[in-house]
């Protein structure tokens, strides 16, 4: 009889790779695996095959995904090959056939089973494996702790199967899977099934990264880069000099032109022409100018490809204006990359799948600004769009219809999107703070997406050339293909009560040291030790030699760390006084002072919008209008000093900081202010330590001490510090064993003695409110509870609580200056002080644990809440807000919103008015683009 494996081979056109092969042997003999493979090598072939075993063998399979885009996209493929009777779905919002025999699910989803009860846990029946697709999620901090939750507590006679991206430190992963889930098969492959080769795109010619050869091993790469480093630096010696370069100890491998450009580039700064020192031949013969290398427009890239037959191709921004703006741009190039058939087939494809949407809708979602770069074979895709036009562009991409896409980095997380070649416009990005470089895991996960397995003989990386470019440093992101999985793991309120309710706190807490992140803090401690013993010998011999024939060194030192603490107190009083000063100054501000902000990106006058006197943490945030007509909102890190109203302008009633009118109308108000130059400027004051008694006596004895004479006194200092740092350095070592040890137990006593403190847990024994807060999923959950059981909620309107509820939901992308537009129900109104009261409390009960696990309401989509689900259309919702706010976020944030309000119908009491308004607040505001959105 043929295997179960030979069967399944036989159902693709395919053979199986290596790794496949043994990855999949290894599970139908019974043992877990952990599958760590690039990105399109096809380690979900391993998954599949789980469900084929669960299939044949008359057995159960969840294949579960860290987000709802893949589980629709590995739920289509599921029906596909086995049919729908045997597939089911669970998603946050969706739910069909749930007792199919292979259920593809969300993450969360499977955790939510196993904390539910007995008869909530009743599908686990006959489930024999659990594929944790893209399971290197687990770092990520916001949502990595459900995935070790799943692998804890999973019946162990479930096989495991991880999916993971190729990651440096497999083996301590699986070494961990071993101590929680048993034999565990490691299955790491490094091969690419399409080679990548990496290009750069540079005076309007494709130069290849590397030179001489063919691909390149990580060695290879390695003595490249160490190479072309050493090459930088004699060229840039000979051209101090005049003298020779070195040649390279080995052969080129990255490309020497690109090194030149970079070279020539950054010689030294422009010099404008006609002027000496313009060029060869003027302000001395031969010397070399810095010349700016021509960088492509995003039209010219598109091109460039087209003609170097390199399409399909995405080219990731980083933006999401910035990939709008592209295809905008392509479009007015008069770019066409499809023909008058593919153009028919496309309208055809779009009008099927847009045809539930309402016309005026459309309008409002830049329909047919997208439909016509649809047509020309050029399309956007980031998480501002409609969900439905995403997928559009997804279906269009994979069939080759749509052949330049521009994403933001969110396509790269799992869909199965691949292309020809993968454009990176830069290799740095806005990480919510500030711009940072791109990791070596991500430009890997980025450039995963070149070279279409059976399709492509190969996959090109393609990285423009950009000011500043340095081929060295992307010779270090190409050649760093893997990168350490860490845990992100940490207990939550909910995870405690449903913990301590099913298993008694000392199991529970026993359960929790097993997870990867305790194992990771293990580990790290035998390091530690062995460092510390290191140090206690060093500290040793440095103690021997510590002496001066003079006096007592230690004594001298501690004169001079005296005076220097001393300093710094004084120091610190200054600042907190001129802090005390300035929120004072702060208070005292109204609505239209004009005011001179003395630092900061933001320094000069400015008008004040708002006091914000009662800003997130008690300290003052004014929003105010600045001579450059920009509405920021400041904090005290702009004003170091107290401030002072300058003079007055008058803020109409109706200004609108959305309204570029309005701001050019009152900025220029503000030049009509007579300000004398000096006014609010911040006036020198005489130092605190000048008048010090304590820092005078210190000095005195400083300077009679014998030791202050002694010939040697530097060099014995020099000893002291060096033991005083070490000493430092070992005390840091000890506290941080210390803090290893039992870290994850630590973390879980504190919340456990929380939520004592809040009657949600009396012991071992979980209270009424306790099981209500068990069976609420959100990084708010205690908020959540706490509102339930305060009654915050229950003289609202069915659109008040959408209102309120939106607020333990809602985060703002970035800095949203904006003051949010609250709605004038008073109910709400009343429900939203509340909630902050409420939440303020719970960080006051944090802290006295040492906890930061709440965050404070967000009342930024408040309005559009509330407006959604009293009825108001889409267009109005989306450009009266006062919001920046995108058809896909909209959605976005009304799913987790509809999520939460049915979890609040589900655990509030029955028959209760709570209950009964969340069911009609979800009635509410699942319609329109919602409801649509909401559809497979």
């Amino acid at each position: 009889m043929p295997s179960a494996l030979a069967d399944f081979v036989g159902g693709y056109p395919f053979g199986l790779d290596p790794f496949q092969r043994e990855a999949c042997g290894a599970l139908e003999a019974g043992e877990g695996v952990l599958v760590a493979a690039p990105t399109g090598a096809g380690k979900t072939i391993v998954g599949e095959f789980a469900a084929h075993l669960a299939l044949a063998r008359g057995q159960r399979c969840f294949y579960t995904t860290p987000i709802k885009a893949l589980s629709n996209q590995k739920y289509t493929d599921f029906v596909a090959r086995h049919g729908s009777d045997a597939v089911g779905l669970l998603t946050g919002d969706t739910s069909r056939n749930p007792d199919a025999p292979v259920v593809v699910m969300t993450t969360e989803v499977l955790r939510n089973m196993l904390y539910a009860e007995p008869t909530g846990r009743d599908r686990l029946g006959r489930l024999a494996f659990v594929v944790m697709d893209e399971v290197h999620y687990l770092a990520d901090r916001q949502r990595g702790a459900v995935w070790e939750e799943v692998i804890i507590h999973l019946p162990q006679q479930v096989q495991l199967v991880s999916l993971s991206a190729t990651v440096s430190n497999a083996e301590e992963f699986a070494d961990w899977l071993v101590t929680v889930r048993g034999h565990t098969r490691v299955v790491v492959s490094e091969h690419r099934p399409v080679p990548l080769w990496q290009h750069v795109l540079a005076e309007q010619e494709m130069h290849d990264l590397f030179v001489n050869g063919g691909p390149l091993s990580v060695d290879d790469v390695l003595r490249a880069r160490d190479d072309a480093r050493e090459e930088v630096r004699d060229e840039t010696r000979a051209g101090e000099t005049g003298g020779p370069s070195r040649a390279p100890a080995t052969r080129w491998r990255i490309n020497p032109e690109l090194v030149r450009l970079a070279r020539e580039e950054g010689r030294r700064p422009d010099v404008p022409r006609g002027r000496p020192g313009g060029g060869p031949g003027r302000g001395g013969a031969g010397t070399p100018s810095r010349r700016r290398v021509w960088a492509p427009s995003r039209p010219e890239v598109i091109k460039h490809l087209d003609r170097s037959g390199l399409l399909p191709a995405i080219t990731f921004v980083f933006s999401r204006a910035g990939c709008d703006a592209a295809v905008a741009a392509c479009v007015r190039a008069g770019l066409t990359l499809t023909t008058l058939d593919e153009r028919d087939t496309i309208r055809q494809q779009v009008r099927s799948r847009t045809a539930s949407i309402p016309a005026d809708d459309l309008r409002i979602l830049g329909y047919w600004e997208w439909l016509e770069g649809l047509e020309r074979g050029i399309a956007a895709h980031h998480a501002g769009m409609l969900p439905t036009f995403k997928e559009v562009v997804e279906e269009l991409f994979v069939r080759g219809l749509v052949r330049a896409v521009f994403a933001t980095e969110t396509l790269a997380l799992g869909i199965n999107m691949p292309a020809r070649t993968v454009v990176l416009e830069r290799l740095s990005k806005f990480n919510g703070e500030t711009r940072a470089d791109i990791t070596p895991g991500e430009y890997t996960q980025l450039t995963g997406r070149a070279g279409r397995r059976g399709i492509d003989v190969e996959g090109h990386a393609v990285v423009l050339w950009q000011p500043g470019f340095d081929p060295v440093a992307l010779a270090g992101l190409a050649s760093t293909r893997t990168y350490p999985l860490r845990s992100s793991f940490r207990p939550s309120y909910n995870m405690a009560v449903n913990l301590v309710g099913r298993l008694g706190r000392t199991e529970a807490r026993s359960v929790l040291e097993s997870s990867f992140a305790q194992f990771q803090a293990d580990r790290a401690v035998v390091g530690l030790a062995r460092q510390v013993r290191r140090n206690d010998g060093a500290l040793d011999e440095l103690a021997a030699s510590m002496t001066c024939p003079q006096g007592s060194v230690e004594r001298y030192a501690a004169l001079r760390e005296a005076i220097k603490a001393r300093e710094a107190s004084l120091s610190r009083e200054g600042s907190a006084r001129r802090r005390a000063e300035a929120v004072e100054s702060l208070n005292r501000l109204r609505v239209g002072d004009v005011v001179r902000v003395p630092a900061g990106r933001r320094s000069g006058l400015a008008v004040v919008l708002d006091p914000g006197v009662e800003g997130a943490n008690g300290d003052p945030r004014p929003v105010v209008l600045t001579v450059d007509r920009q509405v920021r909102r400041l904090s005290l890190l702009d004003f170091p000093t107290a401030v002072e109203a300058l003079g007055r302008v008058r803020v109409p009633k109706t200004f609108n900081p959305r309204s570029p009118q309005s701001r050019r109308d009152l900025a220029s108000s503000l030049h009509n202010v007579e300000i004398p130059p000096e006014a609010g400027r911040r006036a020198r004051t005489r130092a605190a330590a000048a008048d010090d008694a304590d820092l005078a006596r210190l000095r005195r004895e400083l300077r009679v001490h014998p030791v202050h004479g002694c010939p040697d006194r530097e060099a014995h200092l020099r000893v002291i510090e060096r033991h005083v740092k070490l000493r430092r350095e070992t005390d840091a070592l000890q506290r941080r064993i210390s803090g290893r040890t039992n870290t994850v137990a630590k973390i879980f006593d504190r919340v456990c003695a929380s939520l004592e403190a809040l009657d949600y847990l009396r012991g071992d024994a979980v209270t009424g409110t306790g099981r209500i807060l068990g069976r609420i999923y959100t990084d708010q959950d205690l908020l959540v509870a706490e509102c339930l059981h305060a009654g915050v909620w229950d003289d609202l309107s069915p659109a008040a609580l959408a209102a309120a509820v939106s607020t333990l939901v809602y985060e703002p992308r970035g800095e949203d200056a904006a003051t949010p537009k609250i709605p004038g129900d008073p109910a709400l109104r009343e429900a939203l002080a509340a909630t902050t009261r409420l939440a303020g409390r719970l960080r006051d009960v944090e802290a006295e644990h040492q906890l930061d696990f709440l965050r404070l309401p967000e009342p930024g989509f408040v309005w559009v809440a509330f407006g959604w689900a009293s009825g108001l259309s889409l267009a109005k919702v989306l450009t009266e807000s006062g919001l920046e706010v995108t058809a896909g976020d909209f959605v976005r944030w009304m799913r987790q919103l509809i999520d939460l309000l049915d979890q609040i119908a589900q655990v509030a009491p029955e028959d209760s008015h709570v209950r009964h308004t969340a069911h009609g607040a979800l009635d509410a505001v699942r319609r329109g683009v919602v409801a649509y959105s909401m559809t497979l």
